[in-house]
């Protein structure tokens, strides 16, 4: 049975979902969420998830969201990205550091600086929030010195999770240029089998809004 996954393409929680089930080899198929225009909020879609977020994966009388969640599930199921016996929980402190230290920040700054119109944008919000980002990519960079994943000899889903909002091309205060070990990391990332641009995984892109 096709994996479901209601997602939409701007979203980097999305794509943490989203990637781990293409390069899981899995069976799955994305079901787009019109987010801008409100579907998470409907009535319809509070059926599938009652906490109305996207991603919500379906996996036959399954249903999980939280994008970490399902990335766990995705490692239960085919026993990849978990990591060693001995990783499991490095790779479990990195994806609930991405969460809260690093997507949450990435999310909201890019959300303020391109999908808000212009005069909607509050300065002093997205200044402070990108002098959040950039502790959060001084810790990102000085632990990927040296190493060629997050956590182990191969990508985790603490790779997984950390990655996702940084292959996004709106601004908001990242160049890759100036992190050289985030650098490098994500095109070791964007080089793998089977790799897909968030855009290219998923539908939803802000020129079908333009």
């Amino acid at each position: 049975m096709t994996i479901k996954l209601y997602c939409f393409g701007e979203s980097g929680n999305a794509y943490k979902a989203a990637l781990a089930l293409e390069l899981s080899g899995l069976d799955w198929a994305p079901v787009y969420v019109d987010f801008f225009n409100g579907e998470t909020r409907g009535e319809a879609f509070r059926k599938i998830n009652a906490q109305g977020e996207a991603p919500t994966m379906v996996d036959g009388d399954l249903t999980l969201s939280q994008s970490g969640v399902i990335q766990q599930y995705i490692t239960d199921k085919t026993g990849k990205f978990g990591g060693t016996a001995e990783e499991k929980y490095e790779v479990l402190r990195w994806v609930l550091w991405d969460n809260h230290k690093l997507s949450s920040q990435v999310g909201m700054t890019r959300f303020l600086m391109n999908f808000l119109p212009e005069d909607k944008r509050p300065a002093d919000v997205i200044t402070f929030m990108q002098g959040r980002l950039k502790a959060a990519f001084t810790t990102l960079n000085a632990h990927l010195e040296g190493r060629e994943w997050m956590v182990g000899d191969s990508i985790t889903n603490a790779d997984l999770s950390c990655c996702s909002y940084l292959f996004y091309p709106e601004p908001f205060g990242f160049d890759r240029a100036d992190w050289p070990h985030i650098d490098a990391w994500l095109t070791r990332v964007s080089d793998l089998p089977g790799w897909k641009h968030p855009y290219d995984l998923m539908p939803g892109n802000p020129s079908d809004r333009a």
